[in-house]
């Protein structure tokens, strides 16, 4: 595996290797020492599968303390464009975001760090995406930014398909304090 920190402290593509051959594939998509040595001491306590349909926007989503998250996303099937967003408030990067393509042919995998909002959005005709959670979802706890806040190329997410939850998210402009990490 490859650990490769992006512009954003703290979040890293990891990039599997995969050994392919007439049977199929192979590839190892999680391993703790690695996880240790790259990114820290990460304790995975939950696993989460979505289902969406091209053009779907999924976010940008996270959790306030005591039960932000950090996440581990990859692609079981189909491609996205995934969307991380630094809302730490003392950051440098505040308000920056990164996106990156993962799908089911690269292996590609995620990690996003407490700290960052996150979404994607479905390229293919669908897409299920795995992530691994280190804290337990809390509705109470759960908090969203209108991925408008981003100004996105007006072609970057054509169709899109969203929650009436999502469509309602405020802009990061109007986020409350208190709700920024």
């Amino acid at each position: 595996m490859e650990f490769i920190e992006l512009e954003l402290k703290g979040v890293f593509l990891i990039k599997p290797v995969i050994h392919r051959d007439k049977r199929g594939y192979f590839f190892e998509s999680f391993r703790e020492d690695l996880f240790k040595k790259y990114v820290g001491d990460i304790h995975f306590v939950q696993d989460n599968e979505s289902f969406s349909k091209k053009g779907v926007f999924r976010g940008l989503h996270y959790q306030i303390p005591p039960m932000a998250q950090s996440k581990l996303v990859r692609v079981v099937k189909g491609e996205i464009i995934d969307v991380i967003l630094d809302i730490r408030k003392e950051s440098p990067t505040f308000g920056k975001y990164v996106t990156v393509e993962l799908n089911d042919q690269n292996k590609y995998q995620l990690f996003i760090p407490r700290g960052f909002a996150h979404g994607f959005y479905v390229k293919s005709d669908y897409a299920i995406v795995h992530y691994k959670v280190d804290n337990y979802y809390s509705p109470e706890h759960e908090r969203g930014i209108n991925v408008k806040s981003l100004h996105f190329p007006k072609d970057f997410m054509d169709p899109v398909i969203m929650s009436q939850k999502d469509l309602t998210l405020p802009l990061i402009t109007n986020v409350k304090k208190e709700d920024l990490l």
